[in-house]
């Protein structure tokens, strides 16, 4: 699959020291450069935005054979695992998130590359950036930071694509959430990555191999 990222111009104009570095190691053993210029990534500011509005327009919902209540069913779950630990809340958001079948953009939207929202995703499935932004949409709502998550977009050296997998900042680690691996895994494990960029509701991070 096709995955929007920052050109090369972007790189010179965009970077700036808005962001602070994280106190982690930099993403799959790489340097980190923060902006908060976020004007670039207009499908994932695009996500944001039409969750906020879709998150806020849906209303109480009657199961039935025409609507599936997607929100409820999702916050049904959601609340199901509230009073887990937060390693746990990784391990349940992560199986069932992965339950959805991967389909490709240009399958299901027309297009090469296409960033969905989590009703969207619900709806008609996705690909690998859709899984993790349910992830970090479904975390967010459990009470995880926006600060201490990333989607990170970046290369697979195996299959020789892009990909995308979710980042999270736990404790003295980072978890990947990963739509080809079925269990939450330390990104130290993890060594067929090569990070591009990663990005959140604050900013967006470049990555370069140490």
């Amino acid at each position: 699959m096709r995955i929007f990222f920052v050109t090369a111009f972007c790189f010179l104009i965009c970077l700036n020291p808005g962001i602070a570095n994280s106190s982690y190691d930099g993403i799959f053993r790489t340097s980190e450069t923060p902006s908060t210029n976020l004007k670039p990534f207009f499908k994932w500011t695009g996500v944001l935005d039409n969750f906020k509005k879709a998150h806020a327009s849906e209303g109480n919902c009657v199961p039935s054979s025409k609507n599936k209540c997607y929100k409820k069913e999702w916050l049904d779950f959601l609340d199901s695992i509230k009073g887990m630990s937060s390693r746990e809340q990784l391990n349940a958001v992560q199986k069932k998130m992965n339950e959805a079948e991967y389909i490709l953009d240009i399958i299901n939207w027309g297009v090469q590359d296409y960033w969905a929202t989590p009703y969207q995703f619900f709806i008609k499935d996705g690909d690998c950036e859709d899984y993790a932004i349910a992830k970090y949409m479904s975390l967010k709502l459990l009470g995880f930071p926006s600060d201490k998550m990333r989607i990170v977009v970046l290369q697979d050296n195996n299959l020789g694509i892009m990909h995308a997998v979710l980042a999270v900042y736990l404790n003295d680690e980072t978890m990947v959430l990963d739509n080809q691996i079925s269990q939450v895994i330390s990104s130290e494990k993890i060594h067929h990555y090569s990070p591009i960029y990663s990005i959140n509701e604050n900013g967006w991070w470049r990555h370069r191999k140490n």
